[in-house]
């Protein structure tokens, strides 16, 4: 019976053995596959750590620029039509002030410019010159010489005007030097 004790219980152990060694077996398997998951997790954690600190950064940088914009207001409905009231007051006011201009000009345009004639000059050679007591200044226009000039005013006064009598009456004129806007006298018998 001893026999039959120690055959079953040696048996017993090494029946329960192989069993005891797969559940060891399947126990580390079930230990690394916990393991992995573990490791998974904790990158996982790590990985949303990460993007939580790049979310505040940008949450901080987005903040700070916020401060640093001026703090802008909106006009209203009501400042917009104030304002359009006073660009067309303005308007109005400015084709007003433009009319008071166009009369005051063409009032000026239809006075009369009275010309005096100078006092007669000293020549070189002679005591006084030989002028008309009668002259008209003349403003020198882009093509002007002192010829078309003589010209068209002999023909305007139907009497001669000669180059010669402008140079007398124009005391150091060079008719090779007139300038546009250059006033001359021209005298009329």
């Amino acid at each position: 019976m001893k026999r039959i004790i120690i055959f079953l219980t040696l048996f017993v152990v090494t029946a329960a053995f192989p069993l005891r060694a797969q559940d060891v077996t399947a126990l580390e398997e079930r230990v690394k596959q916990l393991n992995g998951y573990v490791q998974d997790l904790i990158e996982d954690k790590a990985n949303q750590k990460r993007q939580i600190e790049l979310l505040a950064r940008e949450v901080q940088t987005l903040r700070e620029q916020q401060q640093n914009q001026p703090k802008t207001s909106y006009a209203s409905q009501e400042d917009l039509r104030g304002l359009a009231k006073q660009v067309q007051e303005i308007e109005t006011n400015r084709k007003t002030d433009r009319e008071v201009i166009l009369k005051a000009i063409e009032k000026i345009a239809k006075t009369p410019v009275k010309v005096t004639p100078p006092p007669p000059r000293a020549n070189a050679g002679s005591s006084q010159v030989d002028l008309p007591e009668k002259a008209v200044e003349h403003t020198i226009a882009p093509g002007d010489t002192l010829s078309t000039i003589a010209a068209a005013y002999s023909k305007e006064m139907n009497a001669k005007i000669t180059t010669e009598l402008i140079l007398k009456a124009n005391d150091g004129i060079d008719p090779k030097k007139l300038k546009v806007g250059q006033k001359i006298l021209i005298p009329l018998p």
